[in-house]
């Protein structure tokens, strides 16, 4: 497998694991904060972080050629999608939000699958994301239909979001499409907040725990899956993307001590073993069109 395979499954690792961690500190949050301010302080922090980390500004003289239907739907994609997800964190357990919010790449895969083979590996995912969520958790009086309605939103935003975002990068504008969905998605949502709570946004103390939310969450994980969509196929993505709450739980075992059940070991074993099947492939369907 070419070595460019191998960064782009490194770069998707390395997005799921920031992503994750400040899903964990958006959660904390909101304990003091609605998730619509969360969101939104996020994204507009992200903006000027990414506009002056990409030097976004070289692109402004290329603003009236580049293809705006697709970098709108795009932006759009990101947009919702950080609001949803963000919706349902405030409704939800955070394993119950993530595992119904995986259902959008893992479809998008499944819609990707040009050999026979492949239905393995993305069933492999399905049932692997299905043993790791901890469904228990809906008997709980905590649990939101809403909020379920809210995290498969996300998953249906996240699958667009894959979809488009390969179209994007084939623009050859580098990471200025990520400047231009964050900024604009940015722009869309602080009239909206200030509206909804205007009093909330000014809160200045929690300003930096934003600043560390639209890091982790927005710039390094959006930027990562830019540079994975340039080699990685919708399918290899999307069923890829079952990774995140399988290395959530390593992650727990490593660090917390926490315990992981049989029916997670299993899910871990079919997770691992789809994430590996979908990543070597034969070199002429590493790239759909």
């Amino acid at each position: 497998m070419q070595n460019s395979q191998f960064l782009a499954v490194f770069y998707m690792i390395m997005s799921m694991v920031a992503y994750q961690i400040s899903a964990s500190f958006a959660k904390q949050l909101f304990q003091v904060l609605d998730p619509l301010t969360v969101v939104t302080l996020r994204l507009c922090f992200a903006s000027i972080l990414i506009f002056m980390m990409f030097r976004s500004w070289k692109i402004i003289k290329r603003l009236p050629h580049l293809k705006w239907k697709d970098l709108l739907f795009y932006s759009a994609s990101v947009c919702l999608m950080n609001v949803l997800f963000y919706a349902s964190l405030g409704k939800l357990p955070q394993g119950i939000a993530v595992g119904l919010e995986f259902l959008g790449p893992l479809t998008l895969a499944l819609l990707s699958i040009q050999r026979k083979i492949d239905y393995i590996w993305v069933v492999l995912a399905m049932i692997g994301i299905a043993l790791m969520v901890p469904w228990q958790d809906t008997q709980q009086d905590h649990f939101s239909y809403v909020g379920a309605a809210f995290a498969l939103g996300a998953g249906i935003c996240w699958a667009f979001y894959i979809y488009f975002g390969q179209k994007v990068v084939r623009q050859n504008i580098g990471m200025h499409a990520l400047t231009i969905a964050i900024t604009l998605s940015a722009l869309v949502m602080l009239p909206i907040s200030a509206v909804h709570n205007p009093t909330a946004l000014m809160q200045t103390q929690y300003w930096g725990q934003a600043l560390i939310i639209a890091l982790l969450a927005t710039a390094i994980p959006y930027a990562l899956d830019l540079m994975a969509l340039k080699t990685l196929s919708k399918l290899s993505y999307g069923t890829l993307s079952s990774l995140s709450p399988a290395l959530a739980a390593i992650a727990g075992m490593v660090l917390l001590k926490e315990h992981i059940s049989l029916g997670q070991s299993i899910a871990l074993l079919c997770i691992m073993i789809a994430s590996i099947g979908v990543t070597f492939k034969p070199k002429s369907t590493v790239i759909e069109n």
